[in-house]
């Protein structure tokens, strides 16, 4: 039997995709790093005896069969699946997304460990899957794979993103090897989940915030999802009057520079005037770019999130309006394209609760706890029922090397997921 600590999984692929520019790890999906991990997966996977297959949306499923099956495509239909994803954000942290993934395969061994001893009978078959463009750091639309299983993007408009180098993701994906034209909502695929349990590294400081810290201020090592934070993406393009630096006088030029410029700083004061908003700009693009170069446009991009999904809509509206009184001002105009949107997503409840009593056997103080941050487990949602296991992260930091997580507390997201799969098997 192939086993594995989750420690020894993820130090196995610490090298993969090191970003030595922006420190941490840059694997964006269908780059040479996270074809690395995708290959490392299916090896691992295949160790174990499971049956690894790629489909039509690029999402990879490992399958551990049940015992004597003689129908394989009957007896997955309602599988039990877990998994996560294999890319990262720029100069992102060693985490987010492997662990899920590492954590599954030592989940695996674990549970082959106790049927291999008779203590585990199961009654259904289980899958590790892999999610590929989870952050969107590449095409710019979060859980691009998720969302095509699903339907919930369009598959012609997906097929037509671009990446920073003008790469459209149907010419990428043929030439990792997969045919544009499947792209899309796979009914097939979609039958054979009937719970998703995805395991992830905390992004907050939820676990160590003082409701859930001990009298040496150490919160548990995991809580179960509750909600996700309703979130989307848009892009604010400022347009103005590309000219030269030396030789447009200042009460010439309608820099669009100076609009964008204005706004970053709009959206911090419009977020932090509502009750738990939160709204980002964390890319700014001049076109062309040059040093000596007055912009003739700038493209920066909006991320706002919000419990209600009202709020988040009124948040891009004024947002928006206060865009294009800046852009006027300045000479400009300004373009709004929203690139992605999800709904505040509540995990199912009943599965929530079953999480919760397998969990707290071994964590007594694991809490329901809500998240911003998005995840394909909520996309999911909206077909099948979802839930989440968050891994504490000392440091409270994500999508930075600062993220962290202790080794203790990785095993115990392993013992924890296993019981929380045998009970659901």
């Amino acid at each position: 039997m192939n086993t594995q600590t989750v420690n020894s999984l993820m130090a196995a692929i610490s090298d993969v995709g090191r970003d030595q520019t922006r420190g941490g790890y840059s694997r964006p999906v269908y780059s040479g790093a996270e074809t690395t991990l995708r290959e490392w997966f299916s090896a691992e996977a295949t160790a174990r005896g499971l049956d690894v297959s790629t489909d039509a949306n690029g999402i990879i499923w490992a399958w551990w069969d049940l015992p004597g099956a003689t129908d394989t495509a009957l007896s997955r239909r309602g599988a039990l699946v877990t998994g996560s994803h294999l890319d990262s954000v720029p100069g992102g942290g060693a985490f987010d997304g492997p662990l899920g993934v590492a954590s599954a395969l030592a989940a695996h061994d674990v549970l082959a460990a106790r049927e291999a001893s008779g203590a585990l009978l199961r009654n259904r078959a289980m899958a590790i899957s892999v999610f590929p463009e989870e952050e969107g750091s590449r095409f710019g639309v979060a859980c691009l794979g998720s969302r095509l299983l699903t339907g919930a993007i369009n598959p012609v408009r997906a097929l037509n993103l671009r990446d920073a180098n003008g790469n459209t993701f149907a010419d990428v994906a043929a030439a990792n090897g997969m045919d544009p034209a499947g792209f899309g909502r796979d009914e097939a695929a979609l039958t054979l989940i009937g719970d998703f349990i995805e395991l992830h590294v905390e992004q907050g400081k939820g676990l160590n915030s003082e409701a859930h810290t001990d009298h040496a201020g150490r919160g548990p090592a995991l809580a179960i999802g509750d909600t996700i934070l309703g979130h989307g993406r848009w892009k604010l393009s400022f347009t103005g009057q590309g000219n030269h630096a030396g030789t447009t006088l200042m009460a010439d030029r309608a820099d669009p520079m100076l609009a964008a410029a204005q706004m970053i700083v709009a959206v911090r004061a419009t977020a932090s005037a509502q009750d738990n908003a939160r709204a980002t700009v964390g890319r700014l693009e001049p076109v062309p770019g040059g040093t000596n170069v007055i912009a003739s446009r700038v493209d920066l991009w909006l991320d706002v999130r919000h419990p209600e999904d009202a709020v988040t809509a009124m948040l891009v509206q004024k947002i928006h309006g206060q865009a294009q009184r800046i852009a006027a001002m300045e000479g400009c105009a300004v373009f709004l394209t929203e690139e992605s949107l999800s709904g505040t997503v509540h995990f199912d409840p009943v599965l929530a609760n079953a999480l919760a009593a397998s969990v707290r056997r071994t964590v007594p103080g694991a809490p329901l706890l809500p998240t911003g941050a998005g995840h394909d487990a909520g996309v999911l949602a909206a077909e099948v029922p979802t839930g989440m296991l968050y891994v504490r992260n000392p440091s409270g930091i994500s999508h930075s090397p600062e993220e962290h997580v202790e080794n203790d507390d990785a095993h115990a997201g392993v013992q924890a997921l296993a019981d929380v799969l045998e009970d659901l098997l």
